[in-house]
């Protein structure tokens, strides 16, 4: 996966400006690797990001507890990052006053847990047939674009620092790529497979 993490990195680059483009862009990027192969690596990337939305999923349930013991693990760096560990001690207090007093608003994050969760099985959908299905991972592309908006916009009014602004959008940064890899392979094997069907009509004429 190494190996083809750095290849997917070169050509990322080279082909953001395509997205969306015609199918012979799609040919150029299939050249030099068979189906089953790209098979391999859409499922590959695809399964980085069902991975991260389970576990983001799962990590939702329980904040409080987590967030505690972050807080224990970033009291040694109180010193050398005081801003950070602030906003966390901060962030800690405020689950803990929020449960105690109002616990019904932990339903919430509940929900956002499970969000996260259904979110990952729909990606059961590419995994099983990426071509007829790839309108998810679009999706999933659209989604991680709002982050930015949303994230840049929301932040400041919900008086979150800057710094953890750019935590959130690094969920973007992270998602963003593996979709956007698979996306092409996906675009790559529609092509390769609607050759031979569109090739007899080719002779006819």
């Amino acid at each position: 996966m190494h190996d083809d993490a750095v290849s997917e990195a070169m050509t990322f680059a080279a082909a953001a400006h395509a997205f969306g483009t015609g199918r012979h862009e799609d040919h150029r990027y299939a050249a030099g690797m068979d189906i089953e192969k790209r098979l391999r690596r859409v499922r590959g990337w695809l399964w980085v990001v069902v991975v991260g939305l389970f576990l983001s999923g799962v990590t939702a349930f329980p904040l409080e507890i987590e967030v505690r013991w972050l807080l224990r693990a970033l009291d040694p760096l109180s010193g050398q990052l005081p801003a950070l560990v602030g906003w966390i001690e901060r962030v800690h207090t405020g689950l803990v006053e929020t449960g105690d007093r109002y616990p019904f608003m932990r339903y919430g994050t509940d929900w956002l847990a499970f969000a996260h969760l259904v979110l990952a099985v729909a990606f059961w959908g590419p995994l099983r047939d990426p071509v007829r299905n790839v309108w998810v991972v679009q999706l999933g592309m659209i989604a991680c674009a709002g982050i930015v908006p949303l994230a840049l916009i929301c932040g400041p009014v919900r008086d979150i620092p800057w710094f953890w602004t750019l935590v959130d959008l690094s969920f973007a940064v992270g998602a963003f790529p593996p979709l956007w890899f698979a996306y092409r392979h996906i675009r790559a094997i529609e092509a390769a497979t609607a050759r031979p069907a569109e090739s007899p009509v080719t002779s006819a004429s």
